[in-house]
């Protein structure tokens, strides 16, 4: 079945828009641009930005979110300008917007709208389709009665109703939420098949190789350098989320040594609740991963909120993970690697440093791939290979190896994968004494091959991958494996049936 392309571009009537944002004393924005980051999101939904609004105060306003001198100004400003939509820099609740729309006489749209329908145009998978109209059945169903405005509700004489008297609008109203919420249900169901099949495609993965995730912020350099370091293919451009979709790929670290690396979905400031609960099988990848790479455009002068968001949202999302209570025990959240991207677009390394000081172990990096026909690599590639080598090699062992001819596929994986010292052919077997990283190690015996391990010492080497526990290991001395496996078998051995005959308990074996 071919992989579904993403589309490179939306379809959107082009509307004249007027920002609007009312900065309250904890509001997180970027002050020398304040309107940047929305202005992009609506020029990516189709939108003309024609105007900007904004308002400083200590406190929203309950009914309009603005004061109402700034609604009155912010009315003669549409009809100066011809702009036909309001975009709000905010979450607005149904009353708010019909009553900003009443004041103003504009269409009105607020921050989460704008992003699930930029969403919505961009998601191709069957996947991101689910989980983007369930966020949009999330957003609009306390949204009805609003969009229904046009049919009144009819009453009584008095406005006191009786048996009969409800029009065709609470009609219409109880029917739309009914079908939303059989809708709504069923979306539930199919995310939810979705989402246990991808934690156990993550867990098995996991279980065979390391895995190393992309996150950051959207339009800072992902799916760019996914591309660079695999063959993956995934569409990249400069715009807000060019991808929606989740690829993984494996990345060739030489050596014979590979791992796979995931490319996710981005991060924005605000991100509603909705999407991210829809999305959540998506992020799945990024959870569970061995490594986090966190890629930071250092050239974007909202760098730094850009980096508390993407923290902010990870926490959330491994805060969820830990008290979900369907994780193993010794689960442990990945390690950040944070790559300062586009530090080439810099004109001296005085910001690569100080984010040095601040993230310790940050390194610079250029995400584009070397230049044809140059022999040398692109700047920060090969100490990123350095690290996430030495993260996935894990800690070195010095072990003896033995394990059958026959198991040729293996021999020649340890052959390529480790420092081998010493090899000794008995009969049908071999042992190979070698040092390799544990963490491969561990890899290779998640298919049970025959194989027998001893450290240095002579004493058989124990695994700690929570994925090689809860089955007996396979190179244990058959003297112990079969003194485990009787002692399992007397263990579960059932108690023999006790029946009561004439008021006396009989034990006799039934």
């Amino acid at each position: 079945m071919p992989q579904p392309k993403e589309r490179e571009g939306i379809q959107v009537r082009s509307e004249r828009a007027v920002l609007a944002a009312v900065r309250l004393p904890e509001s997180r924005f970027d002050k020398s641009d304040p309107f940047g980051e929305l202005r992009s999101l609506a020029e990516q939904g189709g939108a003309v930005v024609v105007a900007e609004l904004t308002q400083n105060l200590p406190k929203p306003v309950a009914g309009t979110y603005m004061g109402t001198g700034k609604m009155l100004e912010l009315k003669a400003l549409c009809a100066e300008v011809d702009a036909s939509t309001v975009i709000f820099d905010h979450d607005l609740s149904p009353k708010q917007i019909a009553k900003i729309e009443e004041v103003v006489g504009k269409k009105v749209v607020d921050r989460s709208e704008l992003i699930l329908d930029i969403f919505a145009g961009r998601a191709t998978s069957t996947e991101a389709q689910l989980q983007v109209e369930l966020a949009q059945l999330e957003y609009t169903f306390p949204r009805l009665r609003a969009m229904w405005s046009h049919l009144e509700r009819i009453v009584g004489v008095g406005g006191i109703g009786g048996i009969g008297t409800r029009g065709p609008g609470e009609q219409q109203l109880e029917i739309d939420r009914r079908l939303v919420q059989r809708r709504r249900d069923d979306l539930v169901k199919q995310i939810r098949d979705i989402q246990a099949r991808r934690r156990r495609e993550v867990q098995a993965r996991k279980a065979e190789h390391f895995t190393v995730g992309i996150v950051g912020y959207t339009n800072a350099g992902k799916s760019t350098l996914f591309n660079t370091l695999t063959t993956g293919g995934a569409y990249a451009d400069n715009r807000l989320f060019a991808t929606l979709m989740t690829r993984t790929r494996e990345w060739d670290l030489g050596g014979g040594l590979g791992v796979m690396l995931s490319d996710t979905v981005g991060f924005v400031r605000d991100l509603p609740t909705n999407l991210i609960a829809a999305f959540r099988a998506t992020l799945e990848e990024a959870t569970h991963a061995d490594v986090l790479l966190i890629v930071l455009d250092v050239s974007d002068p909202a760098a730094e909120l850009q980096y508390d968001t993407v923290c902010r949202t990870l926490d959330d999302l491994l805060k969820e993970v830990r008290e979900s209570g369907q994780e193993e025990a010794t689960w442990a959240p990945p390690q950040r690697l944070v790559l300062l991207n586009k530090s080439d677009k810099l004109k001296d390394n005085r910001e690569v440093l100080i984010w040095q000081q601040r993230v310790p172990g940050a390194s610079p990096i250029c995400a584009l791939p070397p230049k044809v026909g140059s022999l040398e690599t692109q700047l920060g590639h090969a100490a990123l290979v350095d690290r996430v080598r030495e993260l996935a090699r894990g800690s070195i062992e010095d072990v003896r190896i033995t394990l059958p001819l026959s198991e040729s596929r293996l021999i020649t994986i340890i052959e390529n994968q480790s420092d081998v010292q010493e090899r000794q052919y008995i009969d049908d077997r071999v042992a190979i004494r070698t040092k390799i990283g544990r963490q491969q190690l561990e890899r290779m015996l998640v298919g049970r091959p025959r194989m027998e391990i001893t450290d240095s010492r002579g004493k058989p080497w124990k695994p700690q991958s929570v994925y090689l526990r809860p089955t007996e290991p396979a190179w244990l001395a058959p003297e112990e494996a079969s003194a485990e496996r009787s002692g399992r078998k007397e263990s579960t051995k059932k108690p023999p049936k006790v029946e009561k005959r004439r008021g006396k308990a009989d034990t006799s074996a039934s």
